[in-house]
């Protein structure tokens, strides 16, 4: 819908209501025409289809009080023959009122206090200066920074020093991209306001950033030496971060509005870090636990023992291994892995691995020849045979 349709249509009208029905009113209108003519309830009826979206139209309008006073004074300007643009003798209505096309052809011709009132409803403004008057807010910029962590501080999390550079306000010109002792202009094209308007055969409008000041809404005649006139400057500053505990290799933390500074009020950026964490000799992660590989004897793994089983934190916990485990069966020590976003912690996997001796006594050789002797096993590879 075009802003010329939005200002010709009574939406009162089409909902049959009066100009100062109540919010009330307005709703159980609406509802009684939804109800008779819901293109569920009258299928392949073209014409309920229209009065249905028309009173939709209507309703979505009038059912906001904000845009339901913007559409009344937008009416009220139309219609009462109050209206005048600059330098205009009036419109070439009856009684010199200005019609529809003559508001929309004039316009971005000057007519700002009539672009603010359809700004809001539309979410644009008009082509010349914005009803604050100058330039907006602007975000600061994201800064992103990196650090690297023992595993250990990685799992249990850790406070570090992070250096970042970033571009706040130029302490020379204290962001106006002057020199000292002067003063930006407002930039003529766009008024102050960093956006232009463009219109598509007098009705759609396109706003995009004023090319001659690049959206700032100023113009800097004798720019700073210091900044060269961008009002921005790199700053080094060392901030304590907080790395959560649990926290992974390459992950990319967001820390809320500690980035670079706004401009005009606007927030601050946004501070990523990303992680790096270096491998510990002993421990492996497997998401929220914590791995292991401990190594027992021949002995042990047949006929069963009990083992001490280092944790991450330095104290460790006993592990029954059960008679005839196989080389490389994983056990589970509960609650010794990776805190849980939670708070809950994970657990600690224990791979055993079964050491063969390189080398044999005598003693001890002839006493496994005699237990294989007396265990007669069976040919484990009888199985691969052809």
């Amino acid at each position: 819908m075009s802003t010329k349709d939005w200002i010709e249509k009574d939406y009162y009208k089409v909902l049959g209501v009066s100009k100062d029905a109540s919010a009330d009113e307005i709703k159980k209108a609406f509802r009684k025409i939804a109800r008779e003519n819901h293109p569920d309830q009258n299928p392949d009826n073209a014409a309920a289809e229209k009065r249905f979206k028309e009173a939709s139209e209507a309703n979505s309008i009038l059912s906001d009080a904000k845009k339901r006073k913007e559409y009344d004074d937008a009416r009220k300007l139309f219609g009462g023959g109050g209206f005048r643009f600059p330098g205009s003798g009036g419109g070439s209505g009856r009684g010199g009122a200005p019609t529809a096309e003559d508001l929309f052809r004039q316009a971005q011709g000057g007519a700002g206090d009539f672009g603010d009132i359809f700004g809001g409803l539309f979410n644009r403004g008009s082509g010349g200066r914005t009803s604050t008057g100058g330039r907006g807010p602007r975000r600061g910029t994201d800064v992103e920074g990196e650090v690297t962590l023992d595993f250990t501080d990685a799992v249990a999390g850790k406070t570090v020093p992070i250096q970042m550079v970033s571009t706040d306000a130029c302490s020379a010109c204290h962001g106006t991209g002057a020199r000292a002792g002067t003063m930006p202009k407002v930039c003529p094209t766009c008024h102050g306001s960093g956006m232009t308007t463009s219109t598509s055969g007098g009705v759609f409008a396109v706003s995009e950033p004023c090319v001659d000041c690049r959206g700032r809404g100023l113009i800097v005649e004798d720019p700073c030496p210091v900044c060269n006139g961008s009002g921005r400057a790199k700053s080094t500053r060392t901030m304590q971060v907080r790395i959560p505990a649990g926290v992974t290799d390459g992950q990319r933390i967001r820390i809320k509005g500690k980035g670079g500074a706004g401009e005009n009020g606007g927030a601050a950026g946004d501070l990523y870090v990303i992680v790096h964490v270096l491998p510990h000799p002993v421990f492996g992660r497997s998401g929220d636990n914590l791995t292991v590989s401990v190594p027992i004897t021949f002995t042990e793994a047949a006929l069963g023992a009990q083992i001490e089983v280092p944790t991450l934190n330095g104290l460790p916990v006993r592990l029954k291994v059960p008679a005839g485990t196989p080389n490389g069966r994983t056990f589970r020590a509960r609650g010794k892995g990776i805190p849980r976003k939670d708070g809950t912690p994970g657990d600690l996997l224990v791979t055993v691995e079964v050491v063969v001796p390189s080398e044999l006594s005598e003693d001890a050789r002839s006493a496994l020849q005699a237990y294989a002797d007396k265990a007669s096993e069976p040919d484990p590879r009888a199985g691969l045979g052809a």
